[in-house]
């Protein structure tokens, strides 16, 4: 299926600034050597192909998921078959003293690509999965940093998220407290990041949703009163590796809007691919109505859906890359804009962000407004509203 076609464009967006960097791109990737942590994620597969195809020294790639590194071998070997460098998996959790035995056994590389992630803006439903959400996403982050200084790493990179910018949720606003850590140590390492939009159909997302439903004939719910910004796998891929390899210190990559990149809303997206399928949508009125009907409905050419406003903690009425304190750089690239940041942090502020976090862990007790609160001292104008209502509680 046309994914492009899916959410509404005919051009990738990034093949200007690909091509006219791809000399140089093959010439750094070919003579260098590279880690991938989180690498069999959706952004963390594409980044992987984009490595693997311009013919790496050593790519080494990390993630916690033993399944989707099997498959994404599989992939590889599938679609480029090999290289003249050394490509190997490890199934490993980053925070994990095997991961630490592991960097100790080898640990040089070139450059290193944090792609791991909690990502739902459901994940801060409990205060268990958000501190973990905490410890993926910001400390993980920070020791592996400290990891690639000691080894001599040339560059770190790490993925962060629209989300960020004036964050309304939890997990927007944990990578904003990640890029504050990734600022204070961008004096001893070269680092750089990405925020880009909704990566369509990666895995988890409601787009991967659809593909799920109409598999196991289930209805289509998706929110009307949402819109979004939308890359695909690929363009996710080259946007980081495009920072890694050719972003400055504390540079953040975004892809520029145009014409080319625009606002959809998911019950849009849910209508087209329903319509590639060649069902009709049909709109329920409640969640009973549309699984009853799910029953029948298929072998007219229908399906059902339930289209409705979103009432759930977390969700942003708009999508933004940048804040209007941030500097920009618009003329570097094409299809690519560039946060331009100072080395400036408050030391003693994430001192006592870390400090804080240990000891409610420390105790094994904590609640959500522990961490909120926390948050809000580190981005005192935090966006968070808390409606009571989570995606868990949907269809």
């Amino acid at each position: 299926m046309d994914i492009l076609k899916l959410i509404g464009r005919k051009e990738e967006l990034f093949s200007y600034d690909i091509t006219e960097k791809e000399t140089e791109l093959k010439s750094i990737i070919s003579s260098s050597s590279f880690l991938v942590i989180g690498g069999a994620g959706s952004i963390g597969q594409a980044v992987t192909k984009e490595i693997f195809k311009r013919n790496p020294k050593k790519l080494h790639v990390v993630d916690i998921s033993e399944n989707n590194l099997v498959e994404l071998v599989r992939d590889i070997r599938s679609s480029f078959g090999y290289i003249d460098g050394e490509f190997k998996t490890f199934a490993l959790d980053i925070g994990s003293l095997e991961y630490d035995a592991f960097i100790e056994a080898d640990g040089k590389y070139d450059y290193i690509l944090n792609l791991s992630a909690l990502k739902h803006v459901r994940s801060e439903k409990d205060p268990f999965t958000l501190m973990r959400m905490i410890d993926v996403n910001i400390f993980n982050t920070d020791k592996t940093l400290l990891q690639a200084i000691e080894k001599g790493a040339k560059k770190y990179f790490c993925v962060s998220t629209d989300k960020a910018a004036n964050p309304v949720n939890m997990m927007g606003a944990s990578k904003r407290i990640m890029e504050m850590y990734l600022t204070r140590r961008s004096k001893d390492i070269k680092i750089s990041t990405a925020r880009f939009a909704n990566v369509a159909f990666s895995d988890g997302s409601l787009l991967h949703g659809f593909d799920q439903r109409i598999k196991k004939r289930q209805p289509i719910v998706a929110p009307n009163d949402i819109k979004r910004y939308f890359v695909i796998p690929k363009e996710s891929g080259e946007l980081c590796l495009m920072s890694c390899i050719f972003g400055e210190n504390r540079d953040i990559f975004f892809p520029k809007l145009s014409e080319n990149l625009h606002l959809i809303s998911f019950a849009d997206i849910a209508i087209k691919y329903l319509k590639e399928l060649g069902y009709e949508p049909y709109l329920c009125k409640d969640e009973e109505e549309a699984r009853a009907l799910v029953e029948t409905l298929p072998s007219q050419g229908k399906w059902p859906c339930l289209f409705s406003s979103s009432d759930t903690t977390g969700e942003k009425d708009f999508e933004e890359f940048f804040t209007s304190k941030e500097t920009l750089d618009l003329n570097r690239f094409q299809n690519l804009g560039i946060i331009k940041n100072e080395l400036n942090f408050d030391n003693e502020a994430l001192n006592f962000f870390t400090n804080s976090i240990q000891n409610l862990k420390q105790n094994k007790k904590w609640d959500k407004k522990d961490i909120v609160d926390l948050f809000f001292k580190m981005i005192p104008d935090f966006g968070h509203k808390e409606t009571g209502k989570y995606l868990d509680s949907k269809m």
